[in-house]
């Protein structure tokens, strides 16, 4: 569903990792581990097809990509931009299948309160809802535990265990290691003295 072969990504026509290979089945999981500055959300948004600057191969289709950023409008509530992102990529869902996902992931009672009212870790529970509702095979997460309490990180390993089950396959970032079935580990190494933010 996924795969690498010497894939390094560049900038400024600078190495920022070391060569990566990997190959990412239905049922499987790959946790991108490296030390901060490593080069791990270059990879996955060149795997999102985001960042362009790269050498070797990699394939991957029908995937969501969550970065950083949730991309969530503050001014709307969770259903209300569950339904602008579906629009958004022509796949409309009803009612009753996001009211069906919020309660998934928990945010029922708060799915009409504007999302600036919502702590980060309730935002982060909205933006997992929007993965219930993709139609895509391949998820791409960058960093997926931040700001989830200890109940939200048991969510989190559900939703990613569930995903699996199904069919699904899941490539994530973390500096948190979590306990997920079929997990392979993937390190991300820096190329020595180039180290960058992301």
């Amino acid at each position: 569903m996924l795969s690498a072969s010497n894939l390094i990504s560049q900038r400024g026509g600078m190495d920022v990792f070391k060569s990566i290979n990997f190959e990412l089945k239905a049922g499987q999981c790959v946790e991108v581990l490296g030390d901060n500055g490593a080069g791990k959300t270059t990879l996955l948004r060149t795997l999102a097809k985001i960042h362009t600057q790269y050498n070797g191969h990699f394939r991957c289709d029908n995937f969501l990509y969550q970065g950083h950023r949730l991309a969530l409008d503050e001014l709307l509530n969770a259903v209300e931009n569950l339904t602008w992102h579906g629009h958004l990529r022509g796949q409309v869902r009803s009612e009753e299948q996001i009211f069906s996902a919020l309660d998934r992931v928990e945010m029922s009672r708060n799915s009409l309160s504007p999302c600036a009212q919502l702590s980060q870790g309730q935002q982060r529970r909205v933006a997992m809802a929007r993965w219930l509702l993709s139609v895509a095979g391949v998820w791409i997460l960058d960093e997926p535990v931040t700001a989830l309490d200890q109940s939200g990180q048991e969510l989190l390993v559900r939703i990613l265990n569930q995903h699996c089950a199904g069919g699904g396959a899941v490539l994530y970032s973390t500096h948190v290691t979590l306990p997920v079935v079929n997990k392979l580990t993937l390190v991300v190494e820096a190329v020595e003295n180039q180290r960058f933010a992301r």
